[in-house]
């Protein structure tokens, strides 16, 4: 297991910490680790990529076939002159 230390804790921070840890009956190190545990077990997934999610999106509508092409066309610029 992994171990680090934490420098310049301010010191009330220190003894609310030791304090909480005392009320509940466990260890200061026990409390530390499980507020850092849950801290990082409280973090959301990464988000999906926009294709991923429209995907997700439209998969109960069965559009997973290939799309015929559609025919292209000529698209002449306009032309602002009079």
């Amino acid at each position: 297991m992994a171990q680090f230390m934490v420098r310049n804790l301010e010191d009330d921070v220190h003894e609310r910490l030791k304090e909480l840890a005392r009320r509940q009956g466990r260890s200061f190190e026990d409390m530390v680790r499980d507020i850092l545990r849950n801290a990082i077990l409280r973090q959301p997934e990464p988000r999906k990529g926009l294709g991923t999610r429209l995907a997700e999106r439209f998969a109960k509508h069965k559009l997973d076939q290939e799309l015929p092409e559609l025919p292209r066309q000529n698209v002449e610029p306009q032309s602002f002159e009079r």
